[in-house]
């Protein structure tokens, strides 16, 4: 396969491990991201965020202690705000996120990443 594959991983998440053994399953060798070492950039978020056609809160673990720390529940935060806290915090950026050229899917259940493969 000669298209650049891109996996946001967390080697500790089951999913994300589930996610990562589909993909080189079917023999690719993607991208691997280890975002809580190296966090997204705001602007890498954001394209994400357009490719998945996604609002922040929705790639968001809202369940995570920062998430309440933080009071990220409040509707009055705005975009940026939100972006700038999965930046910050990005525990908070829902995993195992797989982008395969100009579409991105996030692998929750892990098998929903061959819709893109």
């Amino acid at each position: 396969m000669t298209s650049a594959v891109t996996i946001y991983h967390n080697p500790r998440c089951s999913k994300s491990r589930q996610a990562l053994q589909l993909i080189e399953s079917k023999g690719i060798a993607p991208n691997v991201i280890l975002y809580l070492k190296e966090p997204p950039s705001v602007r890498e978020i954001e394209r994400t965020l357009d490719v998945l056609g996604l609002e922040p809160r929705q790639l968001m673990r809202t369940k995570e202690k920062v998430y309440k720390e933080k009071q990220l529940d409040d509707p009055g935060l705005s975009r940026q705000d939100l972006i700038k806290a999965m930046h910050e915090h990005p525990i908070l950026i829902e995993r195992p996120i797989l982008i395969h050229d100009d579409k991105a899917v996030i692998g929750r259940p892990p098998e929903k990443i061959l819709d893109i493969l």
